[in-house]
């Protein structure tokens, strides 16, 4: 069987401030032709189709219009919901749509019902595990304390147990929205840390053949039957070395896994470049980055004049422009944000907690701490569902 492993189009986004759906609908025509001239079987799409709860009305027309073609080919897709998407929006109308060959899957109760497809060789099973937000679902799992392991990992028993009721040599793939122990992240994915932990490790995920992930945006393969397909376009600088592309996926009748990246269409490359403004300016070495987007970094020690309107000269597509002066690290004009970057909120409350009593938080302090992010974050969760 083959599959058109795919995830995190982000349908409404955009990109600083580049309306990206024109780039999005050039990406689901470019899905389309890749299903049909490469003779795909399955589609499966690995959660955040959508960029936040409620899109706009251009992005739920694009959406309409990707699911209507995707049924006009007559292969089946295979959909979960990420952590941006509105579970219970997004699987309104799942039962009829399904009768269409679009199946969404958007419940954690149904995680252990898969779509069951036949090739040549048999059956082969499809189980949808949506973004489980610990805090949520830690009830339907029956987990004593929320973490994303102990929700996939009891998510991943229901798999195990409904595969291996079924006959002989069924194979399996398993669509799920995570982050991955091992995974590269970029800047443009929102934080779901729980209990100061991420990361959930790939074992999690053994016993099928294929675990087709969503949520970081990067292309990767975490082994060879566990593998993130990357946004289809980028969303942030951080993804400027990026190839975006999605994987072809060759299920064998054994369950042996080979796969191939096939490249997505972008509208522009992205660059960063770094230096004082004259620099940026007459350095030729920046010349294939005349038509990119561009975010300059300036070295300046003095912010020079009129900078974003010079730099746009040369570079036309610049959008983001950052002023990060050649000092030293503690002298006293470095910005509270440079010093903060990159720091977690767990770190940035420790931090501060050392400053105003002149130590650092204990063990149990830091767990008082961690909890109340937790449930911060799980109360943002549950008002994004109610919306």
């Amino acid at each position: 069987m083959r599959i058109l492993h795919t995830s995190d189009w982000h349908l409404g986004r955009a990109f600083h401030r580049v309306n990206m759906l024109g780039a999005q609908a050039g990406f689901i025509g470019h899905l389309v032709t890749t299903v049909r001239e490469r003779g795909v079987d399955a589609v499966v799409v690995s959660g955040d189709v959508y960029d936040r709860a409620v899109p706009p009305l251009a992005a739920v027309e694009l959406f309409d219009d990707a699911l209507h073609r995707l049924a006009d080919l007559g292969v089946p897709t295979v959909m979960i919901s990420g952590n941006h998407d509105s579970a219970r929006r997004l699987g309104v109308g799942a039962g009829l749509i399904g009768r269409a060959g679009v199946h969404l899957r958007t419940e954690p109760a149904a995680c252990g019902t898969p779509v069951v497809l036949r090739d040549d060789f048999g059956d082969v099973a499809f189980y949808g595990l949506p973004y489980l937000e610990p805090a949520l679902v830690k009830d339907e799992f029956g987990v004593d304390k929320p973490g994303h392991e102990a929700v996939l990992a009891a998510a991943m028993d229901r798999v195990r147990a409904d595969l291996a009721a079924r006959a002989r040599g069924t194979r399996s793939v398993v669509l799920a929205h995570a982050f991955v122990t091992g995974g590269e992240a970029s800047d443009s994915e929102r934080d779901i840390t729980v209990g100061g932990v991420a990361a959930v490790p790939a074992g999690v995920f053994d016993g099928v053949d294929y675990a087709a992930l969503g949520h970081l945006h990067g292309c990767q393969a975490i082994t060879e039957r566990v593998r993130y397909s990357g946004s289809p376009l980028p969303y942030s600088f951080s993804e400027a070395d990026h190839r975006k592309s999605m994987w072809l996926v060759d299920l064998d009748a054994d369950g042996t896994v080979t796969a191939e990246r096939v490249d997505c269409p972008v509208p522009r490359a992205l660059a960063r470049i770094r230096g004082t403004l004259e620099e940026l300016l007459a350095d030729p070495g920046l010349t294939p980055h005349e038509e990119a987007w561009v975010e300059a970094t300036l070295t300046d020690t003095v912010r020079p004049a009129d900078p974003m309107a010079r730099l746009a000269e040369r570079f036309p597509h610049t959008l983001s422009l950052v002023f990060d002066p050649d000092r030293a690290p503690d002298d006293p004009e470095v910005s509270y944000a440079q010093r903060l970057a990159g720091r977690s909120e767990q770190e940035i409350a420790e931090d501060f907690v050392a400053h105003v009593r002149g130590a650092g938080p204990d063990e149990d302090e830091q767990g008082v701490l961690r909890d109340a992010f937790d449930a911060v974050r799980a109360d943002e969760a549950v008002r994004e569902v109610a919306r």
